[in-house]
């Protein structure tokens, strides 16, 4: 469902919080969520309000150093600075272990123009979750040197081992010193179209690369059908065997859709496993037969939001999302398949 109001973003928001009383296990996630949409709704106290209970919520929150960075971000956001600083300035004493948490940092600072502590913050994390650079990497840890190379393009730092292993990660189609080349608003000005079909380029790249609110602890998820559940469902609902021709063709179109969609620049790739009673109680919940496959999607967004996701790619020596036990640089992560 694409989100384009205000009011439609309240009412995704109100949507998270009514499955958070349903599913309270995943209260965190579906309240981040919903604060994330409320934040672009422009409602910044009431997303406090949400980040405020997480934090003083029993039993603790799983990632309270998330947290408080989300919410020094929104706070910044309409005209709390010097508590968001205090906050900032908190975390940063902590050393969060969580990537995420210091990218959301760092950018915070970014967007507010303090460049130098913006890389500071990026090179101390940096420091702590990408010691040796010859080391496979999680996404998250990836988007974090992503961002630092684009601070210190900003600033005219030359690359180092860091920024040359965010260029060896990048993805994207243009590449990423250009990407971040601060020379290039003043393409923005041109009025020749060549130049301005080059730019049109890079900025759709630029926009898979960036995370927004909605994007930053959570993943756009595909949906994992384990072949004894996928048996079980077509033979529930065979409305849907268009969907699913065969197991091992579901399997084979996952892993091309997540190339597809990393090709793109799609940042933050994650995969949910599904159930049949989960998809039948979420059918249920939404009031949509489960032979309807426009429910396939949203059941998978839905996992997501409640923090059932996997990261996309594992590392090529990690056990293969399929399940098969083989590594996944020798399974699905094959060159080809």
């Amino acid at each position: 469902m694409r989100l384009d109001t205000p009011a439609d973003h309240t009412n995704e928001a109100e949507r998270l919080l009514r499955t958070a009383a349903q599913y309270p296990e995943d209260r965190e996630p579906l309240f981040l969520r919903a604060a994330a949409h409320l934040e672009l709704a422009g409602d910044r106290p009431r997303a406090t309000t949400l980040y405020d209970d997480l934090l003083s919520s029993s039993p603790q929150p799983e990632n309270p150093h998330l947290i408080r960075a989300l919410k020094a971000a929104n706070l910044w956001e309409y005209g709390h600075e010097a508590e968001a600083r205090a906050i900032i300035e908190g975390l940063l004493a902590l050393s969060p272990s969580d990537a995420t948490a210091w990218e959301v940092i760092g950018e915070t600072l970014e967007s507010h123009d303090e460049l130098e502590a913006s890389e500071a913050a990026f090179t101390a994390a940096a420091r702590a979750l990408a010691p040796d650079t010859e080391d496979e990497l999680p996404y998250p840890t990836q988007s974090l040197l992503m961002g630092r190379h684009r601070v210190r393009r900003l600033l005219a730092r030359p690359h180092d081992d860091w920024d040359v292993l965010a260029d060896r990660l990048h993805r994207g189609t243009v590449p990423l010193d250009e990407l971040h080349d601060p020379k290039r608003t003043w393409a923005l000005g041109s009025s020749d179209p060549a130049e301005l079909r080059a730019e049109i380029v890079r900025l759709r790249s630029e926009l898979g690369s960036y995370r927004t609110a909605l994007s930053r602890p959570f993943p756009v998820a595909v949906l994992l059908w384990p072949e004894e559940e996928l048996a079980e469902l077509l033979a529930s609902y065979p409305e849907l065997e268009a969907e699913y021709p065969t197991h091992e063709a579901h399997l084979t179109d996952l892993e091309a859709s997540l190339r597809e969609l990393a090709a793109a620049g799609t940042p933050n790739l994650g995969i949910v496993q599904g159930t049949v009673p989960s998809y039948e109680a979420f059918a249920a919940s939404e009031a949509t037969p489960p032979s309807n496959p426009a429910l396939l999607p949203q059941y998978a967004t839905t996992l997501a939001a409640r923090g059932r996701a996997t990261p996309w790619p594992p590392p090529r020596t990690a056990p293969c999302w399929c399940g098969s036990g083989a590594a996944y640089g020798e399974c699905h992560g094959k060159a080809g398949v």
